[in-house]
């Protein structure tokens, strides 16, 4: 595999920019007086990005995959974040490898 320059060029500040702004949250974010919406607003994004992540193979893919984001879902009302994440993995994964197709 050949790398030219400016591929590498990109790759390296894609990569700075992205620890730039997470350590940049993580020392303003202290310091930060935030109001009830704006904590509420910011509680909101992890469930929205899993929306975001599940509902294209909801909706464009295969019985497995529909099958595997209705169980993520469910785990979603009654997990946290990384076991909604483990389980629509393991259930997918089951799905893929187990049942016949």
């Amino acid at each position: 595999m050949i790398i030219d320059l400016p591929t590498l060029v990109t790759i390296v500040a894609m990569a700075a920019v992205t620890y730039a702004t997470r350590i940049g949250g993580l020392a303003v974010g202290d310091r930060l007086q935030l109001g009830p919406r704006a904590k509420a607003a910011l509680d909101a994004i992890p469930p929205a990005v899993l929306v975001a992540v599940i509902s294209p193979s909801l909706l464009a893919t295969g019985w497995r995959e529909t099958a595997a984001s209705l169980v993520t879902i469910a785990a979603a009302t009654r997990l946290p974040l990384i076991g909604t994440v483990a389980v629509g993995v393991a259930t997918i994964v089951l799905l893929r490898h187990v049942v016949p197709g």
